[in-house]
């Protein structure tokens, strides 16, 4: 082990720094904690592993309330939903209660309220907090002060792409009535749309109940026509789908679905395509809608943080328009930032570890007068890793296109994820003190 280089001295602070964490998913979690690191005097969680003998060098300790408002009840793997809708043992897996991840219950420093943050005065610093199932008004609602704000809310996804319930109890029964229904199926399912979700929904349906037939619909002729990737990796999907013995109708537009009683006098559905032509089936499950930025709480397009379509506009620092309020001290990250690059968890958890050391910093420059070493986040080129079945397929711009069983490991594991996010944040260790 190498020698400690001690933290340089600091003004003594007469109180905490407060910090508003917006969201809990994969990037609100990272801010805090790797906030919490830095600020507890240790190497962030998720930044480079220190080198083998090299100088250990303490940062500046700061006390840090960390307070993190998430509409869930507790840590949910957005990117096994796919799994968890086709599988109770690992739905229940999926979604974690806060009260039971060790790394946010036993800690000295983070706390969890469940409910929703309905505005933002970046002025003033202070928030207008909601505690989930109340009615939104004045009597029911609180203030939260805040020194740094970290916007991580994501985005909103509909009904099956992400499950709508915001508790785990709820979810449980929300994700078994889907499962069941599909197991039930005797004409198959039918999943609507050819993206990343629509593929994964629809190859890890197949993989857990063989018997069921499966069909995607898309109305391209490539999958993944809305992400600009090479068309190795859109053809390479296709293959290891139709591998997984998926049913694939490219080009093929969805007109409508009616209620019909089948041969045996049992409810089915009848699907109607643009063509013409038409499928029976028991469940239809929609993977096309799109996606809206969670940014309401920040106002309107006209104070300058959010573009057109509501995402936040950020430098390269992760911090908000340098136009606005007190902008050195909100950041926003994960899928609701404007900036390039597929959305991915990768990408979310990276900048809130960009954004929690960039608020140390700031505290180093307000108790020191230091100037600020912030990380700057460069433009990220498009890259994918995708579940198919037991195979997955990935690009990277450095290493190409890559497929295989090997390749699903790498990436996902045995739990399409979920251990591999679960340690990288490291959810399950209690603050090293």
């Amino acid at each position: 082990m190498g020698s400690i280089v001690q933290a340089p001295t600091l003004a003594t602070q007469a109180m905490p720094f407060k910090v508003l964490v917006v969201g809990g998913s994969y990037g609100g979690l990272s801010a805090a904690l790797n906030l919490q690191d830095l600020c507890s005097g240790l190497a962030p969680r998720c930044g480079p592993k220190p080198v083998e003998g090299a100088p250990v060098i303490e940062t500046p300790q700061f006390n840090v309330d960390i307070t993190i408002v998430d509409e869930r009840d507790g840590f949910y793997h957005l990117i096994g939903s796919p799994l968890a809708l086709a599988d109770e043992d690992y739905a229940a897996k999926s979604w974690v209660r806060y009260e039971d991840v060790p790394a946010v219950s036993q800690s000295q420093h983070i706390r969890v309220l469940h409910g929703s943050v309905k505005s933002v005065d970046q002025t003033s610093k202070t928030a207008t907090y909601l505690p989930h199932g109340l009615v939104s008004s004045p009597e029911n609602t609180s203030t939260l002060s805040y020194d740094f704000l970290v916007a991580a809310a994501g985005l909103r996804r509909v009904w099956p792409v992400v499950p709508q319930s915001l508790r785990r109890k709820q979810f449980l029964f929300e994700a078994g009535d889907h499962i069941r229904a599909a197991t039930t199926a005797r004409h198959g399912v039918v999943v609507v749309g050819g993206g990343a979700v629509g593929i994964e929904m629809a190859a890890e349906l197949k993989l857990v109940q063989p018997q069921l037939k499966v069909t995607l619909v898309h109305s391209r002729d490539k999958l993944l026509s809305s992400e600009p990737l090479p068309d190795e990796v859109k053809d390479k999907s296709l293959e290891l789908l139709l591998e997984a013995g998926v049913g694939v109708r490219m080009s093929t537009r969805l007109d409508k679905t009616e209620e019909v009683v089948d041969e045996q006098g049992k409810k089915a559905v009848r699907v109607w395509f643009t063509d013409g032509e038409s499928i029976l089936a028991d469940q239809v499950s929609l993977a096309v809608s799109r996606s809206v930025p969670s940014t309401a709480f920040l106002g309107v397009k006209e104070t300058g943080v959010l573009d057109e379509e509501g995402y936040v506009k950020i430098q390269s620092s992760l911090a908000f328009p340098a136009e606005t309020p007190n902008w050195s001290d909100h950041f926003a990250i994960g899928d609701l930032v404007k900036w390039s690059g597929i959305k991915r968890c990768g990408g979310a958890m990276h900048m809130g570890f960009f954004a929690g050391n960039n608020i140390h910093q700031r505290m180093i420059e307000i108790a020191s007068g230091k100037e600020p070493a912030f990380l700057k986040l460069d433009e990220i080129p498009p890259m994918i890793g995708l579940a198919v079945g037991k195979k997955a397929v990935s690009y990277w711009p450095a290493t190409g296109v890559s497929a295989g069983e090997d390749v699903s490991q790498a990436f996902f594991g045995d739990d399409l994820g979920f251990t591999i996010c679960w340690n990288h944040l490291g959810l399950g260790n209690r603050q090293k003190l």
